[in-house]
């Protein structure tokens, strides 16, 4: 694994969070690419529920992650995939166009697919029961399943978004992740077989498995 508390990479993240919550914070993205490019990097553990006052200086929502790599500092698990992949090739080719097809998959990630499966997130677990999210939720639904169902066009049977694993899958995948319990990804064999390639790579692995050990059981006071 390549936590190591001497490495001059942060990422900082949460020390608790609820069941439903685990293995899908956000700073599992940048460790994904930590682990896909070889880099050790520490770990910041902050407190979920009572968030230090000071982290809201690097983040101005008091979310995570936020990424310290040495005189750098960033937040937005976007900007900081961007940011790590520019600095390998295996995650951000440097052929123009190869270049582009990757960008162009990071930010549809983020701005196509994500924004609806965190509304269904809201659907389904802080305002489940409320009249409006039941109003809500099939109309949501059929969108995703249309938005989903684009992307499985689009992939056809290319093995990832831009032919070799990038840092754009790294986004895509984890995304794709929230709409499993669903049973949306199911729906749709292209996506489903994507999503196992992707989740079956050593580096997920790594990652999953060492946000999953920096939980404590109870939530930490700060």
């Amino acid at each position: 694994m390549s936590v190591n508390p001497d490495a001059p990479t942060q990422i900082t993240s949460f020390d608790w969070v609820p069941d439903f919550a685990r293995g899908f914070v956000r700073d599992l993205r940048p460790r994904w690419a930590c682990e896909e490019m070889g880099r050790d990097y520490c770990e910041k553990l902050i407190s979920a529920t009572q968030r230090p006052a000071d982290h809201y200086l690097d983040q101005p929502w008091g979310q995570v992650p936020v990424l310290r790599d040495g005189e750098i500092q960033l937040f937005e698990s976007g900007a900081i995939l961007l940011h790590l992949a520019e600095q390998d090739e295996r995650l951000l080719p440097s052929d123009p166009q190869e270049r582009a097809t990757v960008l162009s998959w990071l930010f549809a990630a983020y701005n196509s697919v994500e924004p609806m499966l965190f509304e269904l997130g809201n659907v389904d677990i802080f305002s489940a029961g409320e009249e409006w999210a039941k109003l809500r939720r099939p109309g949501l639904i059929e969108f995703i399943r249309g938005r989903l169902s684009r992307l499985a066009d689009a992939l056809g049977d290319n093995p990832y978004l831009a032919g070799e694993f990038s840092v754009a899958d790294i986004a895509m995948a984890t995304v794709l992740r929230e709409a499993v319990e669903a049973g949306l990804i199911a729906e749709q064999p292209r996506l489903a077989a994507y999503l196992e390639r992707c989740t079956a790579r050593p580096a997920f692995g790594r990652a999953l498995a060492a946000q999953l050990a920096s939980f404590s059981d109870e939530p930490v006071a700060a």
